[in-house]
């Protein structure tokens, strides 16, 4: 979660863009996000210059949708979602996002609706209803990708300080599952 750092630095309203297309190689044409939930496309982008941004995607071929500030909030913690608890379960199996949506669904969507309280509650949104199959499709889209737990601080680092936070101030952890599966692949 970047949003907080951007904040304090007094970068919270500029141009941002959340990216769910990939490029596989240097050369190759990027494999835009877009999923059997979500035909239209993950990408978006917020801010001054978003509607720019959008047209230069478009006319690279990949699709790009500009939302305003709430909007954008949402799917910045989806995303946020997707990343940490794919990343966690995948390293936990020691798989790719693919086998992790194949052979652990029904943990990572634990794990995804666990993330979704919490992160919902943290930030004052809600999200819109679907979030588990949304992200479950997006990594049917990307099932190759392989998993691993990196930038500690900007995504499971966003939910563990909320469970630190929590249990400072004498409340329940609320992320106790993604706190275990921490401990367990050792990334606390």
């Amino acid at each position: 979660m970047l949003q907080p750092w951007l904040d304090s630095r007094g970068l919270g309203d500029n141009t941002q863009v959340l990216v769910y297309f990939a490029v596989a190689k240097l050369g190759e044409k990027p494999t835009d996000g877009k999923t059997d939930v979500n035909p239209e496309g993950l990408t978006a982008a917020y801010g001054r210059h978003a509607e720019a941004v959008g047209q230069r995607l478009h006319a690279g071929g990949l699709s790009c949708q500009v939302l305003d500030r709430p909007a954008f909030t949402q799917a910045m913690l989806e995303k946020l979602i997707w990343i940490s608890a794919y990343m966690l379960i995948g390293t936990k199996y020691k798989c790719t996002v693919g086998e992790v949506e194949s052979q652990h669904k029904d943990e990572v969507s634990q794990l995804i609706n666990e993330l979704a309280a919490a992160g919902s509650a943290a930030l004052g949104v809600q999200l819109e209803a679907g979030v588990v199959d949304r992200l479950n499709a997006y990594a049917r889209a990307v099932a190759h990708y392989p998993t691993a737990i990196k930038e500690f601080e900007w995504r499971n680092g966003y939910f563990y300080k909320l469970s630190q936070e929590a249990v400072l101030d004498a409340r329940e952890d609320p992320c106790p599952t993604h706190t275990a599966l921490l401990q367990e692949v050792k990334a606390i």
